[in-house]
């Protein structure tokens, strides 16, 4: 495998090692759009725009991955649920699909193969794999079994049922665990690298970490058993500091980590147990200059790079269409200009 290549960087890092460099995630999904001068929703319509938008922003970016996430509510899409479209937002889900007990009991998860906005997602993929085979890791996305329920149901109910209702959650959560497993296998039998597990509900921002224990811990250890390739855990900006050992004993390679919280002390409880991905803040980077830019992406690096298990980020799994190119661009040339091992200058 030649050493210089993004999936060779990536898996380097991923063995708590220095490769040339440290990887960058730039992880875009809106901006495929206006790189193909489509809307959103239509962008979203057909997973070879898609697939376009994201080989557009590699070439652009150098970036070290591609990434199929389309919007969050897909899944829910899949089972029903209706999708909110604005320009330059996230897509955003409609009505909860499940108002009461009775409705848990009669839902059923939507079927992979029968799902034509699910198989959009395994098109982009697959369109993806056939133009960078083993050369650049490509990311899939699913939702946890624990924390799209937040879709399904909205917050208030879903915590009511958490806390009130052991037996439905338990319910929901087998259906769920199901869907989930099917549709991160199905992606990485696509061409998908990996699979990001989006799991908000279980940070430390969302639940106490005995809540994390008793519920999101136990999910995702038999979730994460059951797909068939690496996985990187993602909370979504949520805390992670109180809980980072019990996630790196689910088995997932890497965590998605908060700009809420000190990389360099959560390198420190990382070492060698877990990979770290983060942590830039998405929000703020919208009024960044390009010397804010890399004066963050020099932080990162002086805290949290020396001895690998590092891919530099955003801290919440999307970047905001809203950030400039020129911010980007920044982002890219600081972690080339400060992350090339070994980082003597530290």
């Amino acid at each position: 495998m030649n050493p210089n290549t993004s999936l060779s960087r990536v898996l380097t890092a991923l063995g708590h090692q220095e490769p040339d460099k440290v990887p960058l995630f730039l992880l875009l999904t809106m901006h495929g759009a206006r790189e193909l001068g489509m809307s959103v929703q239509e962008y979203f319509s057909n997973g070879e725009y898609v697939a376009e938008g994201q080989l557009r922003l590699q070439a652009k970016y150098d970036n070290d991955c591609y990434y199929t996430f389309f919007y969050a509510p897909i899944e829910v899409e899949a089972a029903g649920a209706s999708v909110l479209f604005r320009d330059e937002t996230p897509p955003n889900t409609g009505m909860p699909i499940l108002k009461t007990v009775e409705d848990i009991r009669r839902f059923e998860p939507a079927r992979v193969e029968e799902s034509e906005v699910l198989q959009k997602v395994l098109k982009t993929t697959a369109t993806l794999k056939a133009k960078a085979g083993d050369s650049i890791p490509i990311i899939g996305v699913v939702m946890s079994p624990f924390s799209i329920p937040v879709m399904q149901m909205g917050y208030d109910k879903y915590f009511l049922l958490m806390m009130r209702e052991p037996e439905s959650f338990q319910l929901l959560m087998e259906k769920n665990i199901r869907f989930c497993v099917d549709w991160a296998n199905a992606q990485l039998k696509a061409g998908a690298t990996a699979i990001c597990y989006f799991d908000p509900v279980s940070s430390s921002s969302m639940v106490t970490p005995s809540q994390y224990l008793e519920k999101g811990y136990r999910i995702a250890c038999e979730t994460l058993a059951q797909i068939n390739g690496p996985t990187a855990t993602h909370f979504a900006s949520g805390k992670s500091i109180p809980i980072i050992d019990r996630v790196a004993e689910t088995g997932t390679a890497v965590l998605g980590v908060s700009c809420k919280e000190d990389i360099g002390e959560l390198k420190h409880l990382a070492k060698n147990k877990i990979s770290l991905l983060g942590n830039l803040n998405g929000i703020e980077m919208i009024n960044w200059t390009e010397q804010e830019a890399e004066f963050q992406v020099k932080e990162i690096i002086r805290k949290a790079g020396k001895g690998g298990g590092l891919i530099i980020s955003d801290n919440h799994g999307e970047i905001p269409m809203q950030v400039p190119e020129k911010v980007l661009l920044a982002i890219r040339r600081a972690v080339d200009q400060w992350g090339k091992y070994p980082l003597d200058w530290i």
